[in-house]
């Protein structure tokens, strides 16, 4: 990763003011866990520390060590993610220190505070404070809640956590080894149903786990930049039934391009765009993501880019695979293009351009390309466009291009 601050540069390197970098081989990405406890706080940076916030101070107040709190027992100081389980409200630190280690780091160590306490975790039998320890893998790498459980992903595995109730509390059972997961961020559910990217392939938990079959994976993984996969992140758009990953492609250090899986239709889907964070459709009413500009934005609202000053219509397209006929033992001959579509939502003079591109054998590249154009005419009494739109074009295999 790199680095920047004072002292990053030799001295007098650069501008007064100006922000110096410097290449930091190995060093842990700052990647931030953090969860409710009521209107209040709790928060860890992976490896790191966990703090507490507390609403009542206001927003001029800090958050504090969580070990640092009044009557504060044997709470952990390290761990690699925490959260907050709703159904039963036990604090649940991931990777962290020992009850009776308090400082050195067990990374495949699970520990829960007392129910309803943030500072009580002695294991006693006044308490429901304990610990579990998981059984494969090197290191507990995320953790994720459902409706029903807690999935835990260690580094070649998945485990399910529940609550049991007294005088266990938490029980937690392998459900699936030989997996991966790429970075903290990588998973995201649905209900109960659970997808994330791994090295080199996709998964889904829905009582079981399994590989999900995706044609675009040579694209994604081929082009993955891997000195920064802790920067993956996943996200749920809920309306149109999509999980997206965004990730950093080989010619950069950040979020650049991003694969989305429609699980409605179980079909995939990528193109470019720099996002660092993904927050669900909730209060808001719409999705909300995190540009590399230091803005944050809303999605599916609206037809233009709010990231240009002023707002500008966003240009889109989507392209299909090459298709054929015989398995291109036949010639295609296209010379017109039938469009059935809508331009509903769309303001001004919309128009979609067509394009088909042609190649003649699979080694050889893509050859001649030919595009129709098809304008809205009129709205009522029913949508009216062009009818066709002629084109000349021959192949063994052809792609269509609509933007």
């Amino acid at each position: 990763m790199r680095g920047a601050g004072w002292g990053a540069d030799p001295w007098g390197s650069g501008g007064w003011g100006s922000p110096a970098t410097t290449t930091l081989p190995g060093a842990q990405l700052r990647v931030w866990s953090q969860d409710n406890f009521g209107e209040d706080l709790l928060t860890n940076i992976h490896d790191g520390g966990i703090y507490y916030w507390d609403r009542s101070g206001g927003l001029n107040a800090r958050a504090v060590v969580l070990s640092s709190l009044s009557g504060s027992q044997n709470a952990p100081t390290i761990a690699k993610k925490i959260l907050v389980s709703d159904r039963d409200r036990h604090v649940i630190a991931f990777g962290c220190d020992g009850e009776f280690s308090i400082g050195t780091q067990d990374p495949l160590l699970i520990r829960f505070s007392d129910q309803e306490s943030l500072t009580e975790w002695r294991s006693l039998p006044s308490t429901t404070a304990g610990s579990l320890r998981i059984g494969s893998g090197s290191e507990i790498i995320t953790a994720l809640e459902t409706k029903q459980q807690i999935l835990v992903f260690t580094d070649v595995s998945v485990h399910a956590m529940q609550y049991l109730g007294p005088p266990f509390t938490f029980g937690v059972n392998e459900i699936a080894t030989g997996t991966s997961i790429i970075s903290q961020n990588a998973a995201a559910s649905v209900n109960d149903t659970v997808y994330w990217m791994g090295d080199g392939d996709f998964y889904v938990f829905d009582g079981t786990v399994k590989t999900l079959q995706c044609p675009v994976s040579n694209h994604v993984f081929d082009n993955l930049n891997y000195s920064q996969t802790e920067k993956v992140t996943a996200g749920v758009n809920a309306d149109y039934s999509e999980i997206w990953w965004f990730y950093p492609c080989s010619q950069n250090e950040d979020c650049s391009r991003y694969v989305v899986y429609d699980y409605g239709q179980d079909i995939w889907h990528f193109g470019t765009l720099s996002r660092s964070a993904w927050m669900p459709r909730g209060v808001f009413g719409y999705p909300v993501a995190a540009g590399l500009d230091n803005y944050l934005y809303y999605h599916e609202i609206g037809i233009n880019d709010g990231s240009t000053n002023p707002p500008s219509a966003i240009n889109s397209y989507i392209e299909s695979s090459e298709f054929d006929l015989g398995d291109g033992y036949q010639y295609m001959f296209v010379s017109r293009i039938i469009p059935d579509l809508t331009f509903r939502g769309s303001e001004g003079s919309p128009q979609v351009t067509m394009t088909l591109t042609a190649r003649n054998f699979p080694g050889s590249a893509l050859g001649d390309s030919d595009n129709g154009v098809v304008v809205r005419s009129a709205t009522t009494p029913v949508e009216k466009f062009t009818e066709q739109s002629f084109v000349r074009l021959r192949g063994r295999s052809i792609s269509i291009k609509i933007e």
